[in-house]
């Protein structure tokens, strides 16, 4: 490309100021070489991972196995010089080195063989890892006790008879003095980091299983994360920020699956006025059905009733406080989820959409039925209490803050464009308009527009009116007909609990759903994010597939795609099977389906991963390289940048210093 005198001119400042951190020709050179070579590195490893809900023991597992990258890498490496055993083993290791560490020196009579043979296994897999990598980022990479030793390791060339005896030695003497579980930890980590550049987390962190602040602790430990938010951190998100009826909300759901671990323990959120609330208000209520639903047999029976007790407490605050929500706020149109009013108590019965539905529990007793939305003075006090709590939990607000530093509603990297849930549609599959405040969005300007006013809930505090109405859309967001994360025309929680008639429990999908199989339709939503339609994808969660019943996670011809196939234990029956996760490498798309993990402590002990069958849906013709990425784009920018100001130097627009 011909670099014209009037760009020159044009850029000149900016060359001058870019001149400062390159002074010479012989600089800007050596970075335009340097970046050029770049360009042509193998693309580096993205990871998706979707709706992990909890499960804090499987997500372990699958961030350290890399959806089964590393077993792949295991093979290619070794081929047939180790036995499967052998691989399954030296993987164990690499996922877990310190607690197979343990079982090995417990085992093992011969350390300091097994000590070389390990070394030397885990120094050819590293290499592997960091093939497509410059020594550079390599480099920054390397922990400071061990850098020198891994880079020369890692560098040296097995055709080089000199350098074999010092190799040897390198090994040897890491075992003799002592510092061989060092090394080996160490390596170790090395290759789970290096195995995977870029991970993806599609939402729902939380709820149903017990460890989501487990889970958050080790995003946040990881090198090169985003989340898109789902419905359940949202939910979290609103909490956080002070909405009762997030709070509300994230409690019942809690004790629906009798999972206060992170709610009590994992953030510090004291229950107890709940649980005393519960008791004194249904003592002789059996409150069966707020039966927990856990597959959890640990639980005795009196905790069980307890739970059932403060569950059912909880959901008469929450449908009290949404009951307020809905009536302040008409624009939400839904005024058919008002449903405590609609009560019939001399008759057992409810009124929902013009039909009288029996009901299966009359104990109200703190609602008055002249007005059944407000809140008895017990009950205000109770959730302005949990609210403070999760308000001032140090650990949660911490977490939350990492999910809005590190998260949006939606993401566009590397032609693909991810969200959680659902682009709101109209019944033709157009883009369906919705009103907030004023204006009218659709389509990517909606998200956009949900996006802040989600960071408005939680860091607006200035201006009280504009922070309470945003806090009220956290909650919409949650459960609201055009909410881009809920997706269905309106939540059941009601009649879930109240009306054995299951026909009401029906929860109709919106029109996204009917069109995501539809490729004109995902070819729009590509357009809509500015993406070209030839090799773009849509990458969604949300909706488990149910792939027992033969649904397909690619939609659309593989425009789309849906990863979320069931992390969560209860989904599973459901499902068939545990998940789904993605890769995407310089060779192409790569889409697993897990089979459900048993335990870490099983994985550590017996070398058992995650059963996996991976299937590739698109080989690229080509190997894709960096220059083909978005970090590519920015690349192919500063070349050229540079190489503009090569020719100011040549030409005497800017003298070298």
């Amino acid at each position: 490309m011909e670099i014209k005198d009037s760009l020159i001119e044009k850029d000149l400042r900016y060359l001058k100021l870019l001149s400062k951190e390159y002074p010479t020709i012989s600089s800007a050179s050596t970075e335009i070489i340097n970046l050029q070579a770049i360009l042509n590195l193998p693309k580096a490893t993205e990871h998706f991972i979707s709706d992990i809900h909890g499960e804090y023991e499987s997500f372990t597992h699958m961030l350290r196995n890399a959806s089964g990258v590393i077993k792949r890498k295991i093979d290619d490496v070794f081929l047939d010089t180790l036995t499967q055993k052998e691989k399954a083993e030296l993987s164990t290791i690499v996922y877990y080195p310190e607690e197979k560490l343990k079982i090995i020196q417990s085992k093992n009579y011969n350390l300091d063989k097994w000590y070389s043979v390990t070394l030397y296994q885990l120094v050819q897999l590293c290499k592997n890892v960091c093939s497509k990598y410059t020594r550079s980022k390599v480099r920054k990479a390397l922990p400071k006790d061990f850098a020198y030793i891994i880079e020369e390791l890692l560098h040296e060339q097995g055709d080089k008879i000199d350098k074999k005896a010092y190799y040897r030695e390198i090994i040897k003497t890491i075992v003799r003095i002592g510092r061989a579980d060092k090394f080996i930890i160490t390596i170790s980590k090395l290759i789970q980091y290096l195995s995977v550049d870029r991970l993806h987390i599609i939402g729902d962190i939380y709820d149903r299983g017990p460890g989501a602040e487990i889970i958050v602790d080790a995003l946040m430990k990881h090198h090169s994360v985003d989340i898109q938010w789902g419905n359940h951190d949202i939910l979290w998100m609103g909490a956080a920020a002070g909405c009762e009826a997030c709070v509300a909300n994230v409690l019942r759901i809690s004790l629906r699956y009798a999972n206060l671990l992170t709610v009590e323990d994992g953030y510090g959120i004291n229950l107890l006025p709940l649980a005393t609330f519960a008791m004194d208000t249904y003592a002789d209520d059996p409150c069966s059905e707020f039966s927990p639903k856990t597959l959890d047999k640990n639980i005795n029976k009196s905790d069980f009733e307890l739970f059932a007790k403060m569950h059912k407490a909880i959901a008469i605050i929450q449908f009290k406080l949404e009951g307020n929500i809905i009536k302040n706020h008409p624009e939400f149109n839904m005024n058919n989820r008002l449903l405590l009013d609609k009560i019939d108590i001399d008759k057992s019965q409810v009124n929902i959409d013009g039909k009288m539905y029996e009901i299966n529990d009359t104990n109200f007793p703190t609602v008055d039925w002249k007005n059944p939305y407000k809140l008895t003075d017990p009950e205000k006090y109770i959730i302005k209490r949990l609210t403070k709590s999760f308000v001032n939990s140090e650990k949660l607000q911490r977490h939350i803050k990492f999910l809005y530093n590190n998260g949006s509603m939606y993401l566009v990297y590397n032609s693909n464009v991810m969200y959680h849930g659902c682009i709101p549609l109209n019944e033709d599959g157009s883009f369906k308009k919705v009103k907030i405040g004023k204006f009218i969005y659709s389509g990517r300007r909606l998200l956009d527009r949900y996006d802040k006013l989600a960071r408005e809930a939680y860091f607006l505090n200035n201006n009280i009116k504009n922070k309470k109405y945003s806090m009220d859309m956290m909650w919409y967001m949650w459960c609201g007909e055009n909410s881009p994360l809920f997706g269905k025309m309106k939540m059941t929680t009601f009649e879930r609990y109240f009306i054995d008639d299951k026909s009401t429990h029906h929860e109709e999908k919106i029109y996204y759903y009917k069109y995501r199989d539809d490729e004109k339709v995902c070819e729009n939503i590509l357009k809509e994010f500015n993406l070209k339609v030839e090799g773009s994808h849509i990458i969604n969660g949300h909706i488990p597939v149910k792939t027992k019943n033969g649904e397909s996670p690619v939609k659309a011809n593989g425009k789309l795609l849906v990863i979320d196939g069931g992390f969560c234990k209860a989904y599973q029956p459901e499902t068939g099977i545990a998940g789904y996760t993605l890769i995407y490498n310089s060779y192409g798309f790569l889409l697993t389906s897990h089979e459900p993990f048993t335990s870490i402590k099983d994985a550590v002990e017996n070398d058992k991963d995650i059963i996996s069958s991976t299937i590739i849906l698109e080989q690229a013709a080509k190997r894709k390289s960096v220059g083909d990425t978005d970090i590519g784009i920015e690349l192919k920018k500063q070349v050229l940048d540079l190489e503009t100001l090569l020719i100011a130097y040549r030409k005497g627009y800017i003298k070298e210093q």
